[in-house]
Parts: C-alpha cells; structure tokens; sequence
C-alpha cells in the first residue's frame, strides 16, 4: 500500500499526444508476424494448462484417493509445500542455474523435472503409495518448483521474441505481445476447467470437493482415471510444448544478444 501511494504521488504522466488502442484482431495479427513469440505463447498454454489441471483434479484426488478424515489438511499441506516449491524455484533456483546455463538449456530442463514429477506420482500411487504424503510432497515438489522456473522463462523468452520481432517487422509491439500472455493464461484456465469437468463425468466421479461432504467410495477404474487425468494430460500437454520449443524456438541467449547489438546500433544511426 505504501509503494502504491509513493508510486501514485510521485511518477508523473508524460504528455505523448493520442494513442491508439490495439483491438483483439491487431493482438493476433502481431502475434501470427512473430514466430518466436507464437512458440513461446504456445509453451505458456501448455505449461499453464497442465498445471490448473492437476490444481483442479488434486483436491478430487486427495478426498477420494488419499482419503481418510483429515484429507484436507493433507491437501492444504501438499498445495502449501507446492506453493513455497513454486515461490523457490522462481526467485532461488532459476538465479542459481542462469549462472551456469543459458535459458533454453534450462527450460528443457525444466520441462523435463516437470514431466518427471508428474510420472513420479503416478508411479508412487500405482505401487500403493497414494496415501503417502511425504513422497507426494517430494514429488509435487518437483512440478511446482519446474513451474515456477517454466513461468520466469516464458516471461524472459517473450521478452526476447520483442526485439526479434522489432529487427524482424521494423515494428516493437511489447504491450500487444504481452497482453497475449494474460490472455492465454487466462484461457488456460478455461480450458483447464473444461477437460476437468469432461474427465470427471468420463470416468464416473461421484460427488464434490466439500470437506463435510460424504466421502462416497469410488470404483477401481475411477479411481485410476482420476490419477491417469491428473498426470498423463499434463504430461502430454508438456511434451507438446517441449517439441515443438526444441524444434522451432531459436532465441538462444547468444542470438539474442546478437539482436540487442544489432537493434542498439540501428539506434544510435
């Protein structure tokens, strides 16, 4: 509150005449001019819709799965530990591996850590493990902290697809290619909840995600359904996103650089 009352008293507006308002139309004609920002707006669909995915279908899983009377406050323990994983692995991990890799080295690597966590659940609970919160912990740990990583990246690659696009088209649209990352996260999340709601009546889930609400006992298959939505979709998602990065995206940390100089220097003409 007081950076915002310090922020609203003191940065003054800057009179820089009319300026035009770019439609929903213009934001995909922007996008569709930049193939390096086109990937990369992919990899934020898959990666943000894997992850609301999981969010959504994990309380499912805990309530009928994990099971037991205390099962939300297993569930607040897991999402609390995911949470802190995903907080660390933005500000902490992602610091510490820039020193020593360069952005796409470590967005694979990410992608992979995340696909991994989610195989590890699955394999924790096929070898009768689901009511392990330890090991669940571990290995949601392991996709919470690549998400976190997977969200600075995105960020920073999109970032990046700017300046491509500015030494690319003559034209710099960073407000119109970022708004493109809201949208798509925001679209994620729609579509997250709508395969949610499509998987749920597909595998015969009985019942809601209230804490007082009966625990109703669900079938064998339902419940492997429930574990298979809840982590091969988003690793399909993710491997999706992994392909098509590894096969079009080409803003390593050298070639972009190399854009900066080449754009500074067309400045300074």
């Amino acid at each position: 509150m007081a950076a915002e009352i310090v922020c609203c008293a003191k940065v003054k507006e800057h009179d820089i005449g009319r300026m035009s308002t770019s439609t929903v139309g213009e934001m995909f004609k922007a996008l569709f001019r930049n193939d390096q920002a086109m990937i990369t707006v992919l990899a934020i669909l898959m990666i943000n819709g894997a992850l609301y995915l999981t969010s959504n279908l994990v309380i499912y899983f805990f309530k009928y799965d994990f099971g037991g009377t205390g099962w939300m406050g297993n569930y607040t323990v897991f999402t609390t530990v995911g949470g802190a994983c995903q907080i660390l692995g933005m500000m902490v991990v992602y610091p510490l591996l820039h020193r020593k890799l360069g952005n796409t080295t470590i967005f694979k690597c990410a992608l992979t850590m995340a696909m991994a966590g989610y195989g590890l659940i699955l394999v924790v609970c096929f070898l009768g493990f689901s009511s392990n919160l330890l090991l669940l912990c571990v290995c949601g740990a392991l996709v919470f902290a690549a998400n976190g990583i997977l969200t600075v990246l995105t960020t920073v690659f999109l970032s990046s697809s700017v300046d491509y696009g500015q030494l690319k088209t003559g034209r710099r649209e960073e407000s119109v290619i970022f708004s493109m990352q809201t949208f798509v996260v925001k679209a994620a999340s729609g579509i997250a909840v709508f395969i949610t709601g499509i998987g749920l009546d597909a595998i015969g889930l009985v019942g809601d995600t209230s804490e007082t609400g009966a625990v109703v006992a669900q079938s064998a298959s339902t419940i492997t359904g429930l574990r298979l939505l809840m982590t091969i979709l988003p690793i399909l998602g993710l491997t999706v996103a992994f392909i098509f990065f590894v096969k079009k995206f080409t803003l390593t940390d050298e070639k972009v650089r190399q854009i900066a100089d080449t754009l500074h220097s067309q400045k300074g003409k």
